[in-house]
């Protein structure tokens, strides 16, 4: 790889580019759906390509290939070359990336199965068990259950001196399980919602999880919620628990810190920002004094954990809300000059945010973990100290506008609480807000105990689009005023 990596770097700057990277990376995935006792889908697939970026006449360029083979390097390192300069026929002004970075190192997912050992037939095997545990449930209809495993070996290089190999494994599973009766459907999903739960670990993830032990109760859960009534409306407290919070932080919190959006350069797809640069530098409030968030690419498990970005940057821990108060971004190299040019005490360094969906896709500002940090409560005093509302669970629906202010998201099961105990089941809840209102109104969170890094595998941004894998860090939370049952 080295000598590729080096042969691209050295032409692209024979060829007039005063920057250049290039990322080699090889993906592999394996895919396993049991559905009603029945293997829908076995899939192993592998992809492998480079892709490399360079600044020529002060504009970016990029190009790559499938066929890592000296004479392709040569011809999609001129490409690219080409590329940029054409592009600065049109630019407004100089491609600007700070300070170099220039790393040397390697880093892999500690792992303490390797899943691409593990036999076919254990695999399977789970996936039929946990299938039969919840159609064990008279009512449920449909169950399907999954496994996902990915490893990504990328090496990176580029013209300021770096050389980056990393080893990125991923182990994902999930059940869900649905009941029909009179023309009604309702599903429970476990450990989280829209197929899996995923996390950068090997196949101990898997076995932590317990997929069979908790299919039956998933089963329990949806066929209760057919005869449950619906969620009431009305103006009330309410505490979400970590996986339907985890998405609440994505949506809410997650994309619109994404710098490029501020900036205007994603507004086509995936919408700008309500976090526009006047309100950067601490003086905005976000949510209540207890919120704390970060954007950390160095939790064990998380989806969004890494050695290093794909500029090359080391991963690491910023702070974005601290005690209620907005105070940083998601940034790339050229963002962060950006946003210190208007911001003179901003970071001159990009804080590691930079992630392409594969080799043929340049990178772009992705979420890494964006947690919610723990609280000091317990689940059980929560409830108890809350004498009406309702705890919502599982995500099932989600809406927010495209400056990621106004949203509206429903969830799976719901139940009410009443003088501190949890007591009534409802069905089809839903609950909206106004982002810093919301946050303002969370008084309470749960401690490190209830704190779990929830992944979520399926971020889409970008055109072409990438997918991006996060992750969150959430304890179940309290927040007062909401107004939840706004479905019909």
């Amino acid at each position: 790889m080295r000598n590729l990596t080096d042969r691209a770097l050295d032409l692209a700057k024979v060829k007039g580019a005063t920057y250049a990277d290039v990322r080699i990376v090889r993906r592999e995935n394996q895919a396993i759906t049991v559905k009603n006792g029945i293997v829908q889908r076995l899939a192993l697939d592998s992809s492998q390509g480079f892709g490399i970026r360079v600044i020529a006449d002060g504009a970016w360029g990029f190009a790559s290939s499938h066929r890592l083979e000296p004479a392709e390097v040569d011809r999609v390192t001129a490409l690219a070359v080409q590329i940029a300069k054409a592009s600065a026929l049109t630019k407004i002004e100089d491609v600007d990336l700070g300070p170099a970075e220039v790393h040397v190192g390697s880093y892999r997912t500690p792992v303490e199965i390797d899943p691409f050992t593990v036999p076919l037939n254990d695999k399977v095997s789970l996936l039929l068990a946990a299938d039969k545990e919840a159609r064990a449930v008279k009512g449920v209809k449909v169950a399907t259950s999954s496994l996902v495993f990915i490893r990504e070996n990328k090496t990176f290089a580029s013209t300021e001196g770096s050389f980056i190999e990393q080893e990125i494994i991923e182990s994902g599973l999930g059940i869900v399980a649905v009941a029909v009766a009179q023309g009604e459907m309702q599903k429970r999903s476990y450990p989280n919602s829209f197929g899996r739960h995923q996390g950068t670990a090997g196949y101990e993830f898997v076995k932590r999880w317990d997929l069979v032990g908790n299919a039956r109760r998933m089963g329990e859960e949806a066929v209760a919620l057919l005869s449950a009534p619906q969620c009431p409306a009305g103006v009330t407290t309410m505490i979400l628990d970590g996986p339907q919070l985890a998405l609440q932080v994505h949506e809410s919190c997650g994309h619109p810190i994404e710098l490029d959006r501020v900036f205007g350069t994603e507004a086509a797809y995936a919408g700008t920002s309500f976090l526009t640069p006047e309100k950067y530098g601490g003086h905005f409030r976000y949510g209540s004094d207890i919120v704390n968030l970060t954007a950390d690419a160095v939790t064990p498990t998380g989806l969004g954990t890494f050695g290093y970005d794909d500029e090359g940057v080391p991963a690491q821990k910023t702070d974005i809300v601290k005690n209620g108060m907005f105070v940083g971004y998601l940034t790339s190299r050229e963002t962060a000059q950006e946003l210190r040019r208007l911001h003179p005490d901003a970071p001159a360094r990009s804080n590691g945010a930079m992630r392409a969906d594969g080799w043929n896709r340049i990178p772009i500002i992705r979420m890494t973990n964006i947690s919610l940090q723990p609280g000091t409560w317990t689940l059980d005093d929560l409830i108890a100290d809350t004498d009406d509302g309702i705890y919502m669970i599982t995500n099932k629906s989600w809406s927010i506008d495209d400056k990621r202010l106004n949203f509206q998201f429903g969830t799976e099961l719901a139940y009410q609480i009443k003088n501190g105990k949890l007591g009534q089941m409802y069905k089809n809840a839903t609950y909206t807000g106004i982002t810093p209102q919301f946050w303002g109104n969370c008084d309470a969170i749960c401690n490190a105990d209830h704190w779990v890094v929830w992944g979520t595998p399926n971020c889409g941004k970008g055109q072409p689009g990438q997918v991006a894998h996060t992750g969150h860090g959430t304890a179940p939370a309290r927040f007062r005023n909401v107004q939840v049952g706004v479905m019909k």
